[in-house]
């Protein structure tokens, strides 16, 4: 069953710069590529794989938790730096990460001395970027989530203890209680398959088609139900 065609024109909120966020494992990756593949999006996709300290991260997160953080801070930002020296609104962008959220994995995983040496960093650096129109938050139970990252089976992974998975999930869900620099559907994926079920996935695009026509407050809740399914 092919997909339904969609006319954008007939919608009147159209995001230009749309985020998709969530612990790892959540699926973001996957589902910014479904987004940027159905509306015609431009993909801007975080490469874990090209930071040399990842591992070691992973292996023993104290001793690489500063190099890690930093890689992916100078990452992250060419990215939106990029989008800023060019025309971000030349042509709609997704990403599968929001810059803001940096500070979390900094509060999570970095001493005191080495958060206050990002901190700096991280201000200097984040000047007059730019921020998304729309973040769409992935929630998943942090056993969900560790099963999901075992199951993909990414050998740099496979040393993430559950404990610091649990801990980055409630991070997470902390920090977008209190974000507001963007407006955030918040999307609980426990139920849903968005990587394989068409069907889930359309279900999800008739939310975001529901916000691009009628926006409603700066934070909205998806909830599916098994039932809806």
């Amino acid at each position: 069953m092919e997909m339904r065609l969609i006319d954008l024109k007939n919608y009147k909120n159209i995001p230009k710069f749309l985020a998709v966020e969530g612990p790892i494992g959540v699926g973001k990756t996957t589902l910014a590529k479904k987004l940027a593949d159905f509306f015609g999006y431009e993909m801007i996709l975080e490469e874990p794989s090209q930071n040399p300290f990842l591992e070691d991260f992973y292996n023993n997160p104290h001793q690489a938790a500063l190099a890690t953080q930093l890689f992916f801070l100078f990452q992250r930002v060419k990215y939106i730096q990029d989008l800023k020296q060019g025309d971000i609104f030349s042509s709609s962008k997704v990403s599968d990460f929001l810059l803001d959220k940096d500070m979390l994995f900094a509060k999570t995983t970095l001493s005191e001395r080495e958060l206050e040496l990002y901190i700096q960093i991280y201000d200097y650096l984040s000047l007059d970027l730019p921020t998304p129109d729309l973040v769409v938050y992935l929630q998943a139970d942090s056993k969900t989530l560790y099963e999901r990252i075992m199951d993909r089976g990414i050998d740099m992974e496979k040393n993430i203890s559950y404990e610091y998975l649990q801990s980055l999930n409630e991070a997470y869900k902390g920090f977008f209680l209190s974000f507001d620099r963007s407006p955030v559907l918040i999307v609980n994926t426990e139920f849903i398959d968005l990587a394989n079920s068409k069907k889930d996935f359309e279900i999800l695009l008739d939310k975001l088609l529901e916000y691009f026509n009628n926006p409603q407050g700066r934070k909205m809740y998806f909830n599916p139900h098994p039932s809806l399914l």
